[in-house]
């Protein structure tokens, strides 16, 4: 009874690193070394089909807090000054010369290929996920999300994340049926400045679509301050002028 006490006291003074752990508050610092709370981004979109063909997209991106993100297509020249905003769940694309901007759904793509409207316009994890189990595997954590609401595209996703730099290496993403629809993978860790270390190569592939690949790389990322003007839907057609 005395070794069980012990045992007890010696478990509770150091717990395991997996029971020690809030899930939420490592989704938060995981986020958080993703992408400074505010800033933005220069990233291009490469879709690339089973025969080899490819089709390349540039686009400036900024981003406010959990969940305001907006982007404007920067080439080719046909998708030239395009733009896209996102508030929570609600998405729009502003064409120049249709009139006012339209919704679009975060299952669409509005560049083709594996990734969708919320890959591209990525919230924090931690403003559509909530955090159920974590574990640890091979020696890094593996954090099982599970959407808040039915409104996010994925019901729920499998983290695999790396334990020293909390960033992430892969995720499943998993319908309500669970099955896999996506797997995202994290790649080439690198030093963007101003203490923004992160992956800068984000590929996707699906059983979906057999054969096809996305990838998403960022060519600059820095932490900018930015005014709630910016994620409007009158601001969409003046976003050119944050570059």
């Amino acid at each position: 009874m005395k070794k069980l006490f012990v045992l007890m006291a010696l478990c509770f003074l150091f717990p395991s690193p997996a029971s020690a752990l809030d899930g939420n508050d490592l989704l938060l610092r995981i986020d958080r070394n993703l992408n400074p709370d505010s800033y933005e981004a220069y990233k291009k979109l490469i879709n690339i089909e089973p025969s080899g063909k490819k089709k390349e997209f540039v686009l400036f991106t900024v981003k406010k807090e959990k969940d305001k993100v907006a982007a404007l297509f920067v080439s080719p020249a046909s998708e030239e000054g395009r733009s896209t905003l996102r508030l929570g769940e609600n998405m729009w694309l502003y064409i120049p010369n249709v009139g006012k901007p339209i919704r679009i759904t975060s299952l669409q793509s509005v560049v083709g290929g594996v990734f969708n409207n919320s890959d591209i316009l990525r919230l924090d994890y931690t403003a559509e996920y909530d955090v159920k189990t974590v574990e640890e595997e091979g020696g890094n954590y593996l954090l099982h999300l599970k959407a808040k609401t039915k409104t996010v595209a994925y019901d729920q996703l499998k983290m695999w994340a790396d334990r020293k730099a909390l960033l992430p290496l892969r995720i499943e993403c998993i319908t309500e049926a669970s099955m896999l629809v996506k797997t995202i993978y994290f790649k080439e860790v690198k030093d963007f400045g101003g203490g923004i270390v992160r992956p800068s190569v984000i590929e996707t592939d699906s059983p979906l679509y057999k054969g096809y690949k996305s990838i998403m790389i960022f060519a600059n990322i820095k932490e900018r301050k930015l005014d709630d003007e910016v994620f409007t839907l009158t601001f969409m057609p003046n976003l050119d002028s944050l570059r």
